[in-house]
C-alpha cells in the first residue's frame, strides 16, 4: 500500500477533471491520458482524495462541497506559488479570460510556454501536465486559472474565483450532498 504523504497538486486535476466529466462513465486510463498524468498516478491520487474525504469510497463520485471548501481554504497554504520574472506564456489567474472580464489589471501572469502569445509573470502551472492537459480542455484551463486565482489573488479576487468555481461545479449543492 501506498504511503500517504498528503494531497499533491495533480490531485485536484483529477478531481476537476471528474466534476468535468458530470455524469459520464470514465476509466483511470482515459484520465490518465486527458491530464497528462500516469494512470498508476490517477490511482494514487484518487486514494489521496479518498482519505482526505474528497471522494466517496468507491472513488467514483467527487464530494463537491468538501472539495469546494478545500480549494477555497486550504488549497492556497498546501499549494502556494509567488509570480516570477516576466516571459512569454499562456494566461493564468486574473489574466485568464475567466477572470480577466471581472478583474482589470495591467500586470498580467502567465504558464511559460515558449509558444505562448502573452507576456507576464510567470507563475508554475499547478503540475507538470496542466498547460498539456488545458491546451486540449479549455473547462478545465478555465478551472485550473480559477485556482491560481485562489493560490495568488487578493481577497476580492478570490471571493469572484470562488463564485466561479461554484456555478460551474457545485450546482445545487446542498440539494447533492447532505
Amino acid at each position: 500500500m501506498e504511503r500517504n504523504n498528503g494531497m499533491r497538486p495533480q490531485d485536484v486535476a483529477v478531481l476537476l477533471k471528474i466534476l468535468l466529466l458530470k455524469d459520464q462513465p470514465w476509466m483511470k486510463k482515459d484520465l490518465a491520458q486527458d491530464l497528462f498524468i500516469s494512470p498508476a498516478e490517477i490511482g494514487h491520487s484518487l486514494n489521496r482524495s479518498q482519505l482526505a474525504g474528497l471522494v466517496d469510497l468507491d472513488g467514483k463520485k467527487v464530494m463537491k462541497k468538501s472539495f469546494l471548501e478545500f480549494l477555497v481554504h486550504g488549497f492556497p497554504y498546501v499549494f502556494p506559488v509567488r509570480p516570477g520574472g516576466v516571459t512569454i506564456g499562456i494566461p493564468t489567474a486574473h489574466s485568464a479570460s475567466a477572470m480577466s472580464k471581472f478583474i482589470m489589471s495591467e500586470e498580467k501572469v502567465v504558464w511559460p510556454y515558449p509558444r505562448g502569445k502573452v507576456k507576464g509573470h510567470a507563475v508554475a502551472p499547478l503540475y507538470k501536465g496542466a498547460i498539456e492537459a488545458s491546451l486540449r480542455d479549455l473547462e478545465l484551463y478555465e478551472l485550473l486559472s480559477l485556482c491560481d486565482v485562489l493560490r495568488i489573488g487578493r481577497l476580492r479576487e478570490k471571493q469572484k474565483a470562488r463564485e466561479l468555481i461554484e456555478a460551474k461545479l457545485v450546482q445545487g449543492l446542498v440539494k447533492m450532498e447532505k
